[in-house]
């Protein structure tokens, strides 16, 4: 049974194996993989006592009843998904830590004020289709028809691909959950960030999930021979659009957001010709979104400044827009409660800047999650890594925090 850090990690390393790619791992929506990583933690979920079911989007749920059959549950869940190429604790710990809290529940016959759930989504990265939280959304009852029409690579649709999973397009409605059957949604999560570690702790209270504005920048000026065109009379496209990267990086600093250039194209890109034109992306995250709003205004009045003063000419596209999620203050505490537990008597709080699906939980019910630390802050990559130590305070401090939300719900 599941009930220790030493399992769990055991565990991932299994789910691991379920890939077929020999650099990391990966597993992707309605794939082979996906239905495989289904039928071995709905095995380890009933080892823990739990009913277990797949849900009408592919998702993995299980439920142990509370003190009275039928009692509204507090959901804890994380995806079982994964990016190419990718490490095996994203998603994946937090699904068998909230395994490994239920299991303890279970064998201590805990007769709690509510059912607790748990939820393995099938779809948060949406590495596939290209649409983000699509198991969550499911279940929040957020789904979009449109959906229906987007492909993967290799041109299968996501209703075909539902089909052929064995799943029924028509029933997707039936994934959704009434809000009145959940009390509440916990959440944990390697950090994939380096924040815990340079602060020396294991643990953390997440506060918000970062809303995310992205945009697609050009700027044109005008090319022209390196070695015969004045700096007078020039219009650099790649010099105004060093200006703005820097201007980016020091608006968002300044107003505590993170603001990213990550993506950059130098037109004509001749080693003796000034760049004539500069495509740009910006990612632009906020623990709230008007603060995250008010840096793009300043973003954006600091290009048209930088365009006016250089000659050159600026146009931008929004291509992404979410919003930030706050985790509940209630949820917070009881987090905090639960990290006390572990002897942290000051547990630190952080915004996520990555995205989770607690997001999609948060049209649904109250949301709080639980950060672990990851060594230097690497996810997303095979060398994504934790500490048997943490992952057993994570348990631990999970279990102290359901405990805590029962002693309050009573």
């Amino acid at each position: 049974m599941m009930l220790d850090a030493q399992a769990v990690l055991a565990g991932c390393d299994r789910l691991a194996t379920l890939s077929s790619l020999e650099d990391g791992i990966e597993r992707v929506y309605l794939s082979s993989e996906h239905a495989r990583a289904n039928q071995l933690v709905a095995a380890w979920a009933e080892s823990a006592g739990m009913r277990t079911w797949q849900d009408a989007a592919g998702n993995l749920c299980g439920r142990l009843e509370g003190r009275r059959p039928g009692m509204p549950a507090l959901l804890l869940a994380s995806h079982l998904d994964t990016v190419p190429h990718a490490g095996r604790y994203d998603g994946i710990l937090g699904v068998l830590v909230a395994i490994a809290v239920i299991g303890r529940l279970k064998r201590d016959k805990r007769q709690l004020p509510f059912a607790v759930e748990l939820a393995g989504f099938a779809d948060e990265e949406g590495t596939r289709f290209g649409a983000t939280l699509l198991g969550s959304r499911a279940l929040a009852g957020s789904w979009d028809p449109d959906w229906w029409q987007l492909t993967d690579a290799k041109g299968v649709s996501l209703e075909q691909a539902f089909s052929t999973f064995g799943l029924d397009p028509a029933r997707i409605g039936e994934a959704a959950r009434d809000p009145a059957s959940l009390i509440g949604y916990l959440e944990v999560h390697i950090e994939q960030g380096p924040v815990l570690e340079a602060r020396d702790r294991a643990l953390g209270v997440v506060t918000a999930i970062a809303g995310a504005r992205r945009f697609a920048v050009t700027l044109e000026g005008q090319a022209g021979h390196a070695g015969t065109n004045p700096f007078a009379l020039r219009h650099d496209a790649l010099c105004a659009a060093s200006e703005a990267v820097l201007s980016i990086e020091t608006l968002s600093r300044a107003a505590g957001c993170v603001g990213t250039v990550g993506q950059l194209t130098v037109s004509p890109g001749a080693v003796n010709v000034i760049p004539g034109r500069v495509d740009f992306s910006i990612d632009l995250r906020g623990e709230e979104d008007a603060t995250r709003d008010r840096v793009w205004h300043a973003i954006d009045e600091t290009l048209a400044r930088i365009g006016e003063a250089r000659g050159v000419s600026v146009s931008r596209r929004e291509t992404h827009r979410a919003s930030a999620q706050l985790c509940s203050p209630r949820l917070q505490e009881i987090v905090a409660e639960g990290i006390r537990a572990t002897g942290d008597m000051a547990p630190l709080h952080l915004f996520s800047g990555a995205g989770h699906d607690a997001m999609a939980v948060g049209a649904l019910t109250e949301v709080g999650m639980l950060f672990v630390r990851c060594a230097g802050g690497i996810s997303h990559h095979p060398d994504e890594a934790v500490s048997q130590q943490d992952v057993a305070l994570a348990i631990d401090a999970l279990e102290a925090s359901v405990l805590a939300l029962a002693r309050r719900y009573d």
